[in-house]
């Protein structure tokens, strides 16, 4: 039953709300000043249909911000649930302490971008806007390359949760 502000059980907390969230996980990566990095990205979304339009959120705290900042283009890629070990090295190592791409297959893609050849699917995108979130990075992006992999169900939040972030969250 509505209480008089015309809701249902209004809570104190917003936390109960995104909590039932599981989004779909994808790994980051990014090519700039002769430097590579990536990083496990939960905050991802398509934001725009006519221009199509994707925007992804990095961490302030990790390397692939800081590399970021000075790229033209980031590379998104889908991970199926069974690439779980991918997730687990771009998502619990810091590439400030670890090469991962040392560790995997992965090629250059448009504009120098590094794309992972073992995702499910994955796009290069022109990085068109940045916009700061508070502890995270917006960066809009434009799909200029694009390509598919591995099928199965992809790797969502709910099966990341035991992954030990490689940087905190400052």
């Amino acid at each position: 039953m509505a209480d008089e502000s015309g809701t249902r059980g209004e809570a104190t907390d917003p936390s109960g709300f995104f909590d039932r969230l599981d989004p779909d996980m994808c790994v980051v990566t990014v090519a700039a000043s002769g430097e590579r990095a990536g990083c496990l990205v939960g905050f991802a979304s398509q934001c725009s249909i006519e221009p199509l339009r994707f925007a992804v959120w990095l961490s302030k705290a990790n390397r692939t911000y800081r590399v970021a900042r000075a790229a033209q283009f980031l590379a998104v890629h889908l991970l199926t649930r069974d690439q779980r070990e991918l997730a687990e090295l771009f998502g619990g190592e810091t590439g400030d302490e670890t090469d991962k791409f040392a560790r995997l297959d992965w090629r250059e893609g448009h504009g120098g971008a590094a794309v992972l050849t073992d995702a499910a699917a994955w796009f290069v995108g022109t990085i068109l806007h940045r916009t700061d979130g508070g502890d995270h990075v917006g960066f809009v992006l434009d799909p200029v390359q694009w390509g598919e992999g591995a099928g199965g169900p992809l790797l969502r939040l709910s099966d990341a949760v035991g992954i030990d972030a490689g940087h905190p969250v400052d």
